[in-house]
């Protein structure tokens, strides 16, 4: 989006406020500063000296180590802290907030939140948040300016939120690059317990089933391939997938019922060789899986690619082709990665060897670009 309509869609947003100045919340205030949008930008973080650095750096405005009232009238309060933190944050401040503030967050599942919102006298002012894009590394200093471009942004209104509040915050979103898009709090943690969460947890079973079933190494060694491409996910942070198992357990329960039955299904037709019954098992698979928007972004798929940290800017993306061309390199797929929440990287480029992946690596890296290998 042009600078000057991104501006034009602000004219509503005078002041925002930061609580968690981490990943999502470093990047939100860098996003805004790098982008010039006529916002004041205020932050709170237990860690004083990321609340220095960001003002020292010129991301932030102003900060504060204790959530004030005058913190707390912003036009939107971003609750960026850990998940767990965020519901004792909202009994915290909810006397505090005014009626003309919008309250969200940026957590990855919406029940909780959104349960707690409905005990306390805010329901008219929240909408929940979900940027799907994040990293490996976590804190201000892994924050950038460009990790929620073109990332899909997911927001959960409450029932009793205005019109006006959902349009404030969808063009917030949009004047930051990202791409905002509206469920309400069930139908997205369900869809991320399909896409997301249960994938991980098939991940993380495949790896300990493997390592269960090794019982002299030749298993690990031979591991490669499919194996490492389906299996990748599994090294994400313990911690992190303890916290979204536990706060998703209704979707995830539903969701893990429906695979367990597939995978008996499977089993009976297997054993009784029910040729066609198998058959159409993976034709059904193998249709739907060909008919994503974007098949250059499945987490599972076997291919030679990378990942390209880019800027939102006019042809960025035929320049880097255009390199890559100059040397030689083809190209069998490019293109934007939407859902960055356990990705890093915004440009995926899939080649047809991995002779021109590690090429194509050394050449990106040679002009400043970071490149994660896939």
């Amino acid at each position: 989006m042009p600078n000057y309509q991104a501006k034009k869609l602000m004219h509503n947003i005078n002041q925002i406020s930061i609580i968690g100045l981490g990943l999502i919340g470093g990047s939100l205030a860098k996003t805004i500063r790098f982008r010039n949008l006529p916002i004041k930008t205020f932050a709170y973080d237990a860690n004083v000296s990321t609340l220095k650095q960001a003002k020292d750096e010129g991301i932030i405005d102003e900060y504060t180590t204790t959530l004030t009232k005058q913190f707390l009238s912003s036009d939107i309060i971003f609750l960026c802290a850990p998940v767990e933190y965020n519901n004792e944050l909202l009994n915290t401040i909810k006397n505090d907030l005014s009626s003309n503030s919008i309250i969200t967050d940026v957590g990855s599942v919406k029940q909780n939140i959104h349960e707690t919102v409905d005990k306390t006298i805010i329901e008219d002012i929240f909408i929940g948040g979900h940027p799907m894009a994040g990293s490996e590394k976590s804190g201000y200093n892994a924050s950038t300016h460009y990790l929620l471009e073109n990332a899909y942004y997911v927001l959960t209104p409450s029932k009793k939120v205005s019109q006006d509040k959902v349009t404030l915050l969808n063009d917030f979103v949009k004047a930051i690059g990202a791409i905002p898009i509206l469920l309400n709090y069930n139908e997205h943690d369900y869809a991320t317990a399909a896409i997301s969460h249960v994938p991980h947890i098939v991940a993380s079973s495949l790896v300990n089933l493997v390592k269960s079933s090794d019982q002299n190494g030749l298993m690990k060694q031979l591991a490669a391939g499919g194996f490492k491409d389906i299996t990748r996910i599994a090294s994400a942070s313990p911690d992190l997938w303890k916290q979204i198992s536990l706060t998703n357990k209704d979707q995830i329960l539903k969701i893990l019922t429906n695979y367990i039955q597939q995978l008996n299904t499977f089993k009976d037709n297997l054993m009784e060789d029910d040729a066609d019954s198998i058959f159409e098992f993976f034709n059904e698979a193998n249709d739907y899986r060909n008919s994503f928007a974007d098949p250059s972004t499945s987490i599972i798929e076997k291919s030679y690619s990378i990942m390209v940290d880019i800027p939102d800017e006019l042809g960025i993306i035929g320049k880097i082709a255009t390199l890559l061309s100059e040397h030689q390199i083809s190209i069998k797929n490019i293109g934007i990665v939407h859902n960055r929440e356990f990705e890093n990287g915004v440009l995926k480029i899939i080649f047809y060897n991995n002779e021109s992946q590690l090429k194509s690596i050394k050449i990106l890296k040679s002009y400043n670009y970071t490149v994660y290998e896939r």
